[in-house]
């Protein structure tokens, strides 16, 4: 899926927006965890992940017809075996040799059949999982902002790597031992039933009590191994919060303070794996003792039935290999439940993230060839229910104008963004481009009208050239460079050793912050928009080069709608009209020397920064 839109994420920072929820729902306390013991809808889970296998039926097919030859060469083989073994009892050694041969082929063609089984299975299973990797990213770009901002990233991240991985795993383990299990204990209950019918059914005693353990012991495990995967989840989210911050934890000292939460969840997360890992392991040898439970139980009355005349030997030694085969695939499932059951709680992640609504990108109406025109009616927003961050915000913006955002942290001039780009929706009011309610706009339209530069500058390791086309993938190398000149950008590139085709590091950071700022203006520059929205982007750069940027934004803003945030109001001075705004309020505009005349709100933050005056 290709990513069309041009502007950037921001990243709210105001006071009121609620912050990331980095806690699982259901837990208890900071470290207490109380989640559900098993999937809430395993069956619904399972079809739908049995319906990624539809699409690679020749492979199914594949996969059945190589299982029901090695399950024929594993029936059949000690069959041989008992027609061999009466035959030397009997003193006949010709045709032995014969019967050994075909002994010989029917292994080997099941080792080769069993080789080929894995093949299939491991083919089978990175092909489901490429489809289900490629679904769960296509839906994450697609989620609301809303939705990206409350979850911890990196449980985000978890899904999309070991949940993924886990039913990976699963697939090409179990898928073969599934199938070839059941065929197994068809054919072999059929051949003993065959050669003896009492002895079958006695060897069968031993199922009931298979059942039994496994139904119990199931219920243990999925507790475990489900809240396993909710810690791991938990796990990464603090690994990636502190390494994406790492600078600050450093700045601050508080290495010991990360370590020490870390060590928290690691523990927490090493007891449940732990607990886990015994019940699943535990159900191996549990299988193992009561196969060999029915071993007694052959050889006691297998020889009873043989002294008697009911049975041959040779048919007590086939019997003795057919248990063994009987509880192999049974012993086989036991074994791998403990990873079927974290695939299954897995899959029950991921869906439900593949569960959530889309963004609602469609829209019946055309953005106008108007001049960009913004209207804010009566306007009413909450983050969270019952905590209201904007109140009655009424502000229209005239086509082509310089209009700046301006008051304390908190205020809500980064939710104005956010609702003017569709990130959230309104609870109340509307807002219109042109006359048109941006809610009628299909959200591509109304984002690839507008460029965001950002305070915090998000660039992506890439080369300087794709980055900077990221707004506009069809821009031509002229109007590329064009935009980094108008950008004051140009003579740094040039110095790079690679000059455009400079490859850049996660998030740009083998540049200084001030060239990643640079960068994101040219970006700007180049996405030519109707509406242009600036989130103090020059606060990171030095007073020369930030003389040098406004000098270009004046071009740039030309025939432009354009909407500042700002908190160096030394930037806005020369905006059209300065909205002030408090506690989701607009308390006061108008041009600079208006609102200095007033000696309001805006008088007092402007002299707070110019003269020192508290406010």
């Amino acid at each position: 899926m290709t990513l069309s839109l041009r502007a950037e994420v921001i990243s709210v920072s105001e006071d009121n927006k609620p912050k990331v929820n980095t806690r699982i729902p259901g837990m208890r306390g900071r470290r207490g965890y109380n989640v559900v013991e098993k999937p809430k809808e395993g069956k619904k889970t399972l079809i739908r992940l049995l319906k990624y296998f539809s699409g690679e039926m020749w492979l199914m097919l594949g996969l059945v017809a190589v299982v029901i030859i090695v399950v024929l060469c594993s029936v059949f083989a000690p069959s041989m075996q008992s027609r061999a073994v009466d035959t030397i009892k009997e003193g006949n050694f010709n045709g032995v040799d014969k019967i050994l041969a075909c002994m010989v082929a029917l292994y080997a063609a099941s080792s080769v059949g069993t080789l080929l089984q894995n093949l299939i299975s491991f083919t089978l299973s990175q092909r489901i999982v490429k489809r289900l990797r490629e679904e769960l990213f296509d839906k994450i770009v697609d989620l609301p902002v809303k939705y990206i901002d409350n979850h911890s990233h990196g449980d985000i991240m978890s899904r999309m790597t070991n949940d993924v991985e886990n039913i990976s795993n699963t697939v090409s383990q179990a898928m073969g031992s599934l199938v070839s299990g059941m065929l197994t204990l068809a054919g072999t209950v059929v051949m003993m039933m065959y050669y003896c019918w009492q002895l079958a059914l006695l060897s069968c005693t031993t199922v009931i009590l298979t059942v039994l353990v496994t139904k119990n012991l199931s219920k243990v495990m999925k507790k475990f191994f489900t809240q396993r995967q909710v810690i791991l989840g938990t796990l990464n989210g603090i690994v990636e919060e502190k390494v994406v911050g790492y600078k600050t934890v450093v700045a601050y000292n508080r290495q010991k303070d990360v370590i020490s939460e870390f060590e928290k969840s690691s523990d927490e997360l090493t007891k449940t794996g732990i607990i886990a890992e015994i019940f699943g392991g535990s159900m191996g040898p549990l299988m193992n003792f009561i196969n060999n439970t029915g071993f007694v139980i052959i050889a006691v009355f297998g020889g009873y039935f043989a002294i008697n005349g009911y049975i041959s030997i040779g048919v007590v030694s086939a019997f003795i290999v057919y248990a063994k085969q009987f509880g192999r695939p049974i012993n086989e499932i036991a074994q791998i439940y403990g990873q079927i059951q974290t695939a299954m709680a897995g899959a029950e992640r991921i869906f439900a993230i593949m569960e959530e609504k889309s963004e609602n990108k469609e829209g019946s109406a055309d953005m106008k060839d108007g001049g960009g025109v913004i209207a804010f009616n009566n306007v009413n927003f909450s983050y969270v229910e019952g905590k209201q961050v904007l109140f009655d915000f009424s502000l229209k913006v005239k086509a082509g104008s310089k209009v700046a955002l301006v008051g304390a942290t908190g205020s809500g001039k980064t939710t104005v963004v956010n609702l003017l780009m569709r990130f959230y929706d309104i609870d109340s009011g509307e807002i219109l481009i042109d006359g048109v309610n941006i809610k009628d706009i299909a959200i591509d339209e109304l984002r690839r009208s507008t460029a965001i530069v950002l305070q915090d500058t998000v660039l992506f390791s890439d080369s300087i050239r794709n980055n900077l086309k990221y707004s506009n993938p069809d821009a031509s190398d002229k109007d590329m460079i064009k935009a980094a000149e108008l950008s004051n950008c140009s003579d740094m590139i040039k110095h790079f050793p690679d000059k455009y085709d400079t490859m850049l590091t996660e998030s740009g950071q083998n540049l200084s912050q001030g060239q990643r700022q640079l960068l994101s203006i040219a970006r700007a520059f180049l996405a030519d928009p109707k509406i242009l929205v600036l989130d103090e982007a020059t606060s990171s750069v030095d007073t020369r080069t930030e003389k040098r940027i406004q000098d270009a934004m004046v071009n740039l803003m030309k025939e432009r709608t354009s909407l500042i945030i700002a908190h160096r109001l030394s930037t806005i001075m020369d905006a059209d009209v300065i909205v002030v705004m408090d506690k989701g309020r607009i308390v006061e505009s108008g041009s600079h020397d208006e609102l200095i005349a007033k000696q309001g709100r805006y008088y007092e933050l402007y002299m707070s920064q110019f003269d020192g005056i508290p406010t």
